[in-house]
């Protein structure tokens, strides 16, 4: 009986927990579905380098992120500061808490980076002769870039004559890549995140952003009234909606860009003899052109390389292994018949940042600089030839093809585009307009034979990265479509690329004869069309 009583209340308490489990399984499963959902905090980023070249007339700088960012930008006086608040991002060790002196020539004397807080990295430039600076993202990987533009030393002394030499027998190719980390070669000194902290504190501050970001970023030194921009911008662009005056004006800065020093290096003709000024146009004159200036340097920039192949087309072609052939070719053509002096900004399968691919051409003071790209489309039927210069648009092509260009997505490109609205000058993209029409024409003319279904699908303006900052007339050649498989069975042919070489090498000659007033040799499919 005891034990019958014993076994019965062990069935009722087992009954009893098992709802009680079910219970609260019951419980916890209802629960579930009414519990707040949690938001994810984005990885940290990783400050690893901060890299920079410089010019007479300005200072890149890139810091290297591990992930995105959103950033504040102010700038202090006395001395003159601009610094950069880095948000959910830390220092490197290497980095963490030192100050780098920067002694290149440019506008940049000084670099110190600090933790100011766990989430929190300040990264302050110590500047001078401070006119503008621009910053922003990119990915692929994460990177903050900083341009500085600064007033030109017009004190300084003028380079010496150099008597024009012969071509060489071959181009000048590859220049010196920058470093990973290009700070200073002298050994850094230390900085406590306390004395960075401060900077912030300054009376003589004066943001350039009012809260986080990440949208580009312009900031002008001594910035005229809006009224005053605004009335300049819509006289320089009078039937462009996107400079109509506005309540709130947009800041653009209008200020023509002092010309650089004469090159040493002046263009020649086969005799070696300097060529003639160029004659004025007839709808007025661009800077180049009211200037004589000449074209002595071209640097040739063959789009993507090591991993980053760009676009894959019909039966496995490479766009990074076509546009390296032709770039390679077109140095060569340019070199020997127009006797420039040619800088590749890669001649080997090697991958180059899109912001050091412009400082290499700045930095070697170039006169026109060439990016050459092959086109995708997601439908095979599509090919033609187009050429790019660098503006704002809305045009939904263009933002795509600039989209896929700079590895962004299309509301980043829209982004891009306020920015290139911001600092874009008139008389560059006038110059770079020119280069690419006369590019376009040439290099349809010169594909058209036994091509007729090619389309010229003309010049058009976006916000390339690769072209953002470019100190000289630059533009950025669609050659083909690889996605196309008569275009792809084309390009895989020696021939071809040579001659899509020499349709861009006329289109350039052309160019160059309108602002150096001389007659280039013609081209071998010139001299077949005749």
């Amino acid at each position: 009986m005891c034990c019958s009583r014993k076994n019965t209340f062990r069935r009722v308490l087992l009954a009893a927990t098992l709802a009680g489990v079910c219970g609260a399984s019951a419980y916890a499963q209802s629960s579930a579905h009414i519990k707040p959902a949690t938001t994810t905090t984005p990885p940290r980023a990783l400050v690893t380098g901060i890299r920079h070249w410089s010019t007479s007339t300005y200072t890149r700088v890139a810091i290297d992120l591990g992930n995105q960012v959103e950033f504040e930008a102010a700038r202090v006086k006395d001395p003159d500061r601009i610094y950069f608040d880095l948000h959910n991002a830390r220092l490197s060790p290497e980095l963490a808490g030192k100050t780098f002196s920067v002694n290149d020539g440019g506008f940049l004397t000084r670099i110190s980076a600090a933790q100011i807080s766990p989430e929190l990295t300040r990264v302050v430039l110590n500047v001078h002769d401070l006119k503008q600076y621009s910053a922003f993202l990119l990915p692929n990987p994460y990177r903050l870039i900083i341009d500085i533009h600064g007033i030109p030393d017009t004190h300084a002394k003028p380079p010496a004559a150099a008597v024009p030499p012969k071509p060489a027998p071959a181009p000048v190719t590859a220049p010196q890549i920058p470093a990973a980390v290009e700070i200073s070669s002298l050994p850094p000194m230390p900085v406590t995140a306390p004395e960075l902290a401060a900077v912030s504190r300054e009376p003589s501050k004066v943001a350039g952003t009012h809260h986080p970001t990440s949208q580009p970023v312009v900031s002008n030194a001594d910035a005229p009234p809006p009224d005053t921009f605004a009335a300049s911008a819509h006289a320089d662009h009078p039937h462009d909606p996107a400079f109509a005056p506005k309540s709130a004006p947009v800041v653009v800065h209008n200020t023509p860009p002092t010309p650089a020093p004469a090159a040493a290096l002046p263009a020649t003709e086969a005799s070696g003899h300097p060529v003639a000024a160029a004659p004025p146009t007839a709808d007025g004159e661009t800077l180049v052109r009211a200037l004589g200036l000449k074209i002595n340097r071209i640097v040739i920039d063959a789009g993507h390389g090591g991993h980053d192949s760009g676009t894959l087309g019909v039966g496995g072609i490479r766009e990074k292994d076509v546009v390296l052939d032709v770039a390679l070719r077109l140095g060569k053509l340019l070199h020997d018949r127009l006797g420039a002096e040619i800088v590749y900004t890669r001649s080997d399968d090697t991958f180059i940042p899109l912001e050091t691919r412009t400082a290499i051409a700045n930095k070697a003071q170039a006169d026109l600089f060439i990016s050459i790209h092959a086109n995708s489309s997601p439908e095979a039927e599509v090919r033609g030839v187009e050429v790019y210069y660098l503006n704002f648009t809305s045009d939904p092509d263009a933002m795509r093809v600039a989209a896929r260009e700079n590895a962004v997505s299309n509301q980043s490109v829209h982004d891009l585009s306020d920015l290139v609205k911001k600092i874009a000058l008139k008389d560059k993209i006038e110059e770079s307009k020119e280069l690419a029409a006369d590019v376009d024409t040439s290099l349809y003319g010169g594909l058209t034979k036994g091509n007729a279904d090619l389309r010229n699908r003309g010049v058009k303006k976006a916000p390339f990265v690769v072209l953002i900052g470019a100190n000289m007339p630059s533009i950025l050649a669609e050659i083909s479509f690889v996605t196309n498989k008569d275009d792809a069975a084309e390009l895989k042919k020696p021939e071809y690329r040579e001659r899509v070489a020499e349709s861009l090498y006329a289109g350039v000659a052309r160019y160059a004869e309108g602002i150096n007033g001389h007659k280039s040799h013609p081209t071998p499919t010139q001299r077949a069309a005749r």
